[in-house]
């Protein structure tokens, strides 16, 4: 079974091609960091612009790359939330657009549970229940999945989501964007005990929910403390601050985590999301779960960040359970 994925909930605009929910054909996408990057972050309304002006030749580059005409696809899933309203927008109309134009299904995606299933993508051994956390530009929440469609929220953040603190103090620093990227390669010469910034909630009631607003304004205040602007700060200075912001960062989503996989009694751990990338939040998730005889995995750096391949292939997953469970396959369209 074919399946096209579109997804453009942010500022990608990514298409693929996946068979049978694990065999990714083809995966284009067209990133908008260039266009952002002046701006520190995302401007919805020019992102919903440039969804519209690339979708259609990602679509049919990926359709290409794969080796398969629009004919040949069984089913079109697209991201249906969440997201930037204009850009999903965008993503849905043009989607169900080339379904109706060829008589094909379209199938809406949640885009939080298809980077969760990104992991199930790479390893065929996985099955739930798992804790899984999910951590990006826009989101940072902890789910207990006991079953695929099956999922409870164990916590969320309570204001910026861990990505997004990222941007914000590589922003700060002048360091550049996206700023996940750019401040894990800058601490690598850094000091992660430069500064003590603040590990919240840690001890709090709502023991899994997270906060990060704090930790900006306390690095913010540091920078201020010294009177440093990106321009004049010494590079050495912004590698230790960086350092240590993405080590409190860490602390917090490991502590969390971890914690909530004991509760539960769950023995295996994902890391889905952009965020997932960082190379320090994989090695302390890693080490935190061998010492505790928990199972820690991560898909690759390509199924990471938001694209089409994840979306097709819980698509894929959609379909199965349809067919499965369901007499009447044309209820997928509402599924």
């Amino acid at each position: 079974m074919l399946i096209l994925g579109i997804e453009t909930s942010c500022d990608e605009t990514s298409v693929a091609c996946v068979e049978n929910g694990t065999n990714i054909l083809s995966v284009v996408t067209a990133t908008q960091i260039s266009t952002h990057e002046k701006y520190g972050g995302v401007v919805p309304e020019i992102a919903s612009r440039l969804h519209a002006e690339t979708l259609e030749s990602v679509t049919a580059s990926a359709l290409k790359d794969a080796g398969v005409k629009l004919e040949n696809i069984d089913y079109i899933a697209a991201t249906n939330g969440p997201g930037l309203l204009g850009s999903l927008l965008v993503g849905i109309t043009f989607a169900n657009a080339l379904a109706l134009s060829k008589n094909k299904r379209c199938i809406g995606i949640n885009h939080l549970e298809a980077h969760i299933f990104s992991v199930f993508m790479e390893f065929s051994e996985l099955k739930p229940p798992v804790i899984a956390l999910l951590v990006s530009g826009g989101h940072t929440v902890i789910v207990k999945m006991d079953d695929f469609g099956k999922f409870l929220t164990i916590g969320h953040t309570l204001d910026d989501a861990a990505g997004e603190s990222f941007d914000k103090i590589s922003f700060l620093l002048g360091l550049g964007y996206p700023g996940g990227p750019v401040i894990q390669n800058v601490s690598r010469n850094g000091d992660r005990e430069a500064f003590k910034f603040p590990r919240a909630m840690m001890d709090h009631k709502r023991k899994y929910d997270f906060s990060f607003s704090g930790l900006k304004t306390s690095v913010i205040n540091k920078v201020r403390s010294i009177n440093a602007t990106p321009e004049n700060m010494e590079m050495k200075m912004k590698a230790d601050i960086a350092a240590s912001f993405q080590e409190a960062v860490v602390d917090v989503l490991l502590h969390k985590t971890i914690s909530a996989a004991e509760e539960y009694k769950v023995s295996t751990v994902i890391l889905a999301g952009g965020v997932a990338a960082n190379s320090r939040l994989r090695q302390k998730m890693k080490d935190a779960g061998n010492s505790k005889g928990i199972n820690v995995l991560w898909p690759s750096l390509k199924l990471c960040g938001d694209n089409g391949a994840m979306i097709a292939g819980l698509g894929f997953k959609k379909t199965e359970f349809a067919v499965e469970h369901i007499d009447d396959v044309s209820a997928v369209r509402n599924l």
